[in-house]
């Protein structure tokens, strides 16, 4: 709309097969938060359970009502912005995983109005808890996350890995923050792998430095 050029690292919208991508993403999201809630448990912590889960989805009408309101509330609202958006024009200017942490910490800044609404997660957390402090600190790695797969399959994907973290963030009722934790642990550790081991995406990074080109000297011109 403004006729400015697209930024050099942004990941077109059509990756073919590429986009195929997201499945797996999605599913190692939502591990992450399965492992750790798992490590709770055998670490003496809250136990896992689906009972609350399972009320959830009754009481937003099934399965399916459930997967598009997280789809909707969350990831398909912020992730055009975040990843599709500042993302590849952090890049320019940073590493990705400096883009990351900076988007992570505005983000949690960006969810802070949600402790003083009525009826959302964050509110039930609480601002000035453990909870709410675990939450406020999750969205890092989350981010790191998120950037790693728009950079493999662009937005798609990122909205992919946003949804397996908060539904099954949901469906596993995590709201201990031994368990908040833990889950922190398991996908930092599971965002410094794949960050460490994988080549940054197209044109991520900081831009190639300027080439220096040696002025050539005219000749003077004689009569």
């Amino acid at each position: 709309r403004r006729r400015e050029p697209v930024p050099a690292r942004a990941v077109p919208y059509r990756q073919g097969v590429r986009v195929f991508l997201a499945l797996p993403l999605l599913a190692l999201a939502s591990a992450s938060v399965v492992v750790g809630a798992l490590l709770a448990d055998l670490l003496g912590g809250p136990g896992v359970s689906l009972t609350e889960g399972r009320e959830l989805i009754s009481t937003m009408g099934g399965v399916v009502p459930f997967f598009v309101s997280m789809l909707i509330a969350g990831p398909l609202a912020e992730e055009p912005g975040w990843r599709g958006t500042a993302y590849p024009r952090l890049l320019a200017s940073m590493s990705r995983v400096r883009a990351g942490v900076l988007l992570g910490a505005v983000w949690a800044v960006w969810h802070l109005p949600l402790f003083f609404i009525e009826g959302t997660v964050q509110a039930e957390l609480g601002l000035f808890s453990w909870s709410g402090l675990m939450f406020s600190l999750s969205v890092v790695p989350v981010a790191l996350l998120t950037g790693y797969a728009y950079e493999r399959a662009g937005v798609v994907a990122s909205v992919a890995v946003h949804l397996g973290f908060n539904a099954t963030m949901a469906v596993l009722t995590v709201e201990s923050p031994v368990t908040q934790a833990l889950v922190l642990a398991v996908q930092l550790v599971l965002a410094a792998t794949l960050l460490g081991t994988s080549r940054e995406g197209r044109g991520a990074g900081r831009p190639d430095r300027p080439v220096r080109v040696e002025a050539t000297p005219v000749p003077a011109r004689t009569n």
